[in-house]
């Protein structure tokens, strides 16, 4: 249900949130540099939104057991994903394989119940009001032996809801609209009634969308909510379960859980390894890595394709490199200064110095909401996408911000914006020293200030203590709903710290559309209000590239699709 960050490497998730330092922003779980060079001579068309490249086989196909390694930029502190400080990439793909997802999301993003949770789900309207019916499976437990029931499912509303501030939730999107959870014909039904209709509903409850269901042991509380997944992940319900969190040694180690009532993983064992995102791409090479997501790193890009016995796969997804301006800061509580940064940065040389050399186009994104090649984009920009450094300069004298040598000031203050990024993300250092040239065009003064892999999220975006973050955001199935909490006032992954009841408007007639033509029309106008709020600088689709051995089945670049983690495995 959330956008996700990530780094670069680091991201934000769309359709919800999360963060990433991988090479991923992150929402998710989210960079480069942006001195231009010629656009690429025969960029090719963007990848289709519905593509995904897993190398699909049959479960017949595989040998049964062996470890997956796989890389994430950051060791998390906190290991609920539906916590705001969980709402990053590294946490998100970790969890995935341990807690439930109830539906199963395909390469359109068409969702389907999944078996595993769910024997039956239905919405229906009953007195005018939307009501769905969760029948679970009875099968389904969590780790500790306690089954999952109704209770779980009320007690994740109940935490999501936003009606108490003491959760620090990542979104309450669809939560809020539930007047009540019911227990139904019996303990493995909850009938959910919504105060108001919520067309995006199957992204409840829905790893696709960033929102798995948690224990209700674990949740029940705020202190609980808050404090139960912090460098520990006690209780879970998947596939594979926690051998191992070893912030020694940066890895975290899952193995196949024996009590798992579903289909028989083929992996014995998952190994997560932290690392430097740019240090990747040169782990995969020696073998240490059996999956990489490369994200717009070149080098990385070369690293894998002359890797022997390994293939690049790569999809179009609703995933976007972006730079997030701080409005909280004193420097940036104005609009008009947000929006003089926006017309004095040149996207065009940003995005063709970040994707140079990957065969993927260098197109400006001018949609905070959809990408280039889904359904109903259109640019809302109000001219604020185009490099302008003269009327970048009117607005900034306009608001008070006076030329006085090399730097703008106004009442003895010095316009010098941090810039926060990644240690380790080559690209997010290169848009660093670029933006840096650029605004120092126009009076602008720009200090960089390179966090720790494990600080990037958890010391500065989640703290506030930045006034420019560059990450990505990473999509989801669900275009209304997954970006809400990225940017409604008061949303639990809106690192901007400023919204309008315009977005906010927009965005719940998107959400509650009962047809796609309405629902892309209201999201095309928050899209609008959010360029006047100006808080959020689309640069690119980002691409979906990732090295894999050739003889890995069933992951790779997913589109809109999610990872059937039973599946995953290697070719016999």
């Amino acid at each position: 249900m959330r956008r996700r960050l990530q780094h670069h490497g680091t991201a934000l998730l769309a359709g919800l949130t999360a963060l990433t330092l991988s090479l991923a922003l992150c929402s998710c779980t989210s960079g480069k540099d942006g001195s231009g060079s010629d656009a690429l001579p025969s960029a090719p068309a963007s990848p289709k939104l519905t593509s995904v490249d897993i190398n699909p086989q049959d479960r017949a196909r595989l040998r049964q057991g062996g470890t997956l390694n796989l890389a994430i930029a950051q060791f998390s502190r906190q290991w609920s994903p539906i916590h705001t400080d969980g709402s990053e990439s590294s946490t998100i793909a970790v969890t995935k394989p341990l807690l439930p997802t109830f539906f199963r999301s395909d390469a359109a993003g068409t969702q389907t119940p999944n078996p595993a949770y769910l024997q039956d789900v239905r919405a229906e309207l009953r007195d005018g009001r939307q009501v769905v019916t969760w029948t679970l499976n009875p099968k389904a437990h969590w780790s500790d032996g306690t089954p999952i029931t109704w209770r779980d499912i009320e007690a994740n509303w109940r935490a999501l809801n936003g009606k108490d501030p003491a959760y620090k939730s990542s979104s309450s999107t669809g939560f809020e609209l539930v007047s009540a959870v019911e227990r139904g014909k019996d303990d493995f039904q909850a009938v959910m009634t919504f105060d108001r209709p919520f067309s995006e509903w199957q992204s409840m409850f829905n790893s696709a969308g960033n929102a798995p269901l948690l224990p209700a042991s674990r949740i029940s509380t705020p202190e609980l909510f808050n404090s139960s997944y912090v460098d520990a992940v006690p209780v879970t319900a998947g596939p594979f379960r926690v051998e191992q969190l070893d912030r020694a040694a940066q890895t975290v180690t899952l193995v196949a859980d024996p009590s798992w009532w579903g289909d028989k993983p083929v992996l014995d064992r998952i190994v997560f390894h932290a690392m430097l995102p740019d240090a990747m791409p040169a782990a995969f090479a020696k073998g240490q890595l059996d999956l990489v997501n490369i994200g717009p790193d070149v080098a990385g890009y070369q690293a894998v394709k002359n890797t022997r016995g390994a293939v690049v796969r790569r999809a179009g997804g609703p995933d976007f490199r972006q730079f997030t301006l701080n409005a909280r800061s004193p420097l940036l509580g104005d609009a008009t200064v947000r929006q003089a940064v926006f017309q004095a940065i040149n996207r065009d040389a940003v995005i063709r110095a970040d994707l140079s050399g990957l065969d993927w186009p260098a197109v400006p994104l001018n949609n905070h909401l959809l990408v280039t090649n889904q359904s109903g984009y259109r640019d809302n920009s109000l001219g604020l996408a185009r490099y302008d450094p003269a009327e970048a300069a009117r607005k900034l004298d306009s608001a008070g911000w006076k030329q006085d040598g090399d730097v703008r000031r106004k009442d003895g203050h010095e316009l010098n914006l941090r810039m926060v990024v990644p240690a380790g993300v080559t690209p997010a250092q290169t848009e660093a020293a670029s933006t840096t040239r650029m605004l120092k065009d126009v009076g602008i003064k720009v200090t960089t200030v390179t966090a720790p892999a494990n600080e990037f999220f958890d010391r500065y975006v989640n703290r506030n203590d930045f006034d420019i973050a560059a990450y990505s955001l990473l999509g989801t199935p669900f275009p209304a709903s997954g970006n809400r909490a990225n940017f409604v006032q008061g949303g639990g992954t809106n690192h901007v710290g400023a919204g309008s009841p315009a977005v906010d408007a927009a965005l719940d007639r998107a959400a509650a559309a009962t047809d796609a033509a309405t629902a892309s029309e209201a999201i095309n106008q928050a899209d609008g209000e959010l360029w006047k709020v100006a808080g959020v600088l689309p640069l690119y689709q980002r691409p979906q590239l990732f090295g894999a051995k050739a003889d890995l089945a069933n992951i790779g670049a997913q589109g809109l699709s999610d990872i059937v983690w039973e599946n995953v495995g290697f070719v016999k």
